[in-house]
This record gives structure tokens, C-alpha cells and sequence, in this order.
């Protein structure tokens, strides 16, 4: 499958759509709190509220996901329903929401505890939004996506963690994945090389204990074989010849 880049236009769309994510993910992380129940609540405001700001759900339907937003809690990785489990204090909790507008898309994630935590979820979490700054910062035309994998692993390493085997970033825009896989673990230098008009999802996905995964009991979440916790954050970025211009921003 080829890379589908962008011209202007488009990625002004996307950016349309980045703010409507970022806003959404904003108002529903101000409802995580100890001993809310993740019903059908909290996946309702996020489709309304794209859907009253002008953009589509992108995850909903989306090889049969049901909702528009993923909500994954503690050693579920990516791909949690925001159904059924109670919110306890200490909660490790991702928002992961895909958004349309006229035709092009961005994806985006971000990670909060509930009330309080012990210091290594904490850290859990501070690494990881680290280790997407990081590899923004290398994110740049002539750049290589080994790059961005690199200083996705060698941050979270660093600390002590992993990333999370198997699970990649991905192109973005006119379709929810494209090309090419942005993946956590590589070597500088390596995969393709960056150029103007590329829109990228770039997510490091860290846990805390070994990076091995598999899928839930309910075939939708990627859970951590050994139930230990991971944290996730996500931008869609263009690349530029002097950096990577964020779009999933209000």
C-alpha cells in the first residue's frame, strides 16, 4: 500500500477534526473519577459532541467496533469498551477517539489516573507522554520512522519500561490506518523516510511490566498477558521540513 500524502487543503480538514478530538477527549477526562461506572454515558457525550461540532465518529463501525470511544483501564492497552467496569480510586484510564471531518480523519489518545496513584503509575504515565514528545521532536522531513520508533524506546527503557509488542502508530487521514506503521521499538536511521504531506498517528503505548499481549475475553481489547498496567497518548501530526505540526490540539 503506497503513502497517501497530503496537500494544504487537507490537512487543514484534519486539523478541523483534531480540535473536535481534543475537546471531546478534554470534557470526558474531566468525568474519570473514582466510582463512576463506564456505561453507555460517557461514550454518548463523545458522539454527540462530535457530531454537534460538525465531525463523524471514525472508530464507530470501524471493522465493527461499537462505539466511538475506546476507553481502555489499567492492563488494558488500547481498545477498551467504556462498558460495565466500576472506576476505582488509583485507575489507570486511556480515551481513544478517531474523528471525520468532510472526509479526512485524526486520531488521538490521552491517559489519567483516577484520584490518587502509587509513584510508579505515576511515572507509568509521565513516560509515556514523555516518549511521545520525544519522538515529536525528531519528527521532521528527511527523518526516518526508525527514528521516531527509537526515541519512543529508548525514553520509555530508560525508566524502565517496555513498549508494548506488536502495537504500532500508523499513517492518517483519509482513511483511519495507512501507511506507513509507526512502530515503538526500532533503530535510528531505519524504515521510510519522512517527507512533507505525510500525516502521522504517533502513539507510544508503554507498560509496565513485560510487553507481551493479547486479546481479552471480549475480542475487542489488548490486554497485557501479565495484568500489569499500561498508559498510551496520541497525536496526529503533519511533518514539516521543521518539525512536526500537531493537529490534534484545541
Amino acid at each position: 500500500m503506497r503513502i497517501l500524502l497530503k496537500n494544504q487543503e487537507q490537512i487543514e480538514r484534519i486539523r478541523k477534526a483534531g480540535r473536535i478530538a481534543a475537546r471531546v477527549l478534554r470534557t470526558c477526562a474531566e468525568m474519570i473519577e473514582p466510582n463512576r461506572t463506564l456505561d453507555s454515558e460517557l461514550d454518548q457525550l463523545a458522539e454527540r459532541m462530535v457530531l454537534e461540532m460538525g465531525g463523524f465518529p471514525a472508530f464507530k463501525g470501524y471493522r465493527l467496533f461499537p462505539h466511538t470511544l475506546c476507553v481502555s483501564i489499567n492492563e488494558e492497552v488500547v481498545h477498551g469498551l467504556p462498558t460495565g467496569r466500576v472506576l476505582r480510586e488509583g485507575d489507570i484510564v486511556t480515551l481513544d477517539i478517531g474523528v471525520y471531518y468532510e472526509g479526512y480523519c485524526c486520531d488521538m489518545a490521552i491517559t489519567r489516573i483516577v484520584g490518587h496513584a502509587d509513584y510508579q503509575r505515576k511515572r507509568l504515565v509521565r513516560v509515556t507522554e514523555e516518549a511521545l514528545q520525544k519522538a515529536l521532536e525528531v519528527t521532521r522531513a528527511g527523518n526516518t520512522t526508525g527514528d521516531i520508533s527509537a526515541a519512543i524506546q529508548r525514553h520509555a527503557e530508560a525508566f524502565g519500561f517496555k513498549p508494548a509488542r506488536g502495537l504500532a502508530g500508523h499513517g492518517v487521514g483519509r482513511f483511519v490506518h495507512e501507511m506507513p506503521d509507526i512502530h515503538n521499538i526500532g533503530e535510528p536511521g531505519t524504515g521510510v523516510k519522512l517527507q512533507p504531506g505525510m500525516v502521522l498517528a504517533i502513539e507510544p503505548m508503554i507498560v509496565m511490566g513485560e510487553p507481551e499481549v493479547e486479546f481479552a475475553d471480549d475480542d475487542w481489547a489488548i490486554v497485557t498477558r501479565d495484568g500489569k498496567p499500561a498508559a498510551h497518548f496520541e497525536h496526529t501530526v503533519a511533518v514539516t521540513e521543521n518539525g512536526a505540526d500537531i493537529l490534534t490540539v484545541e
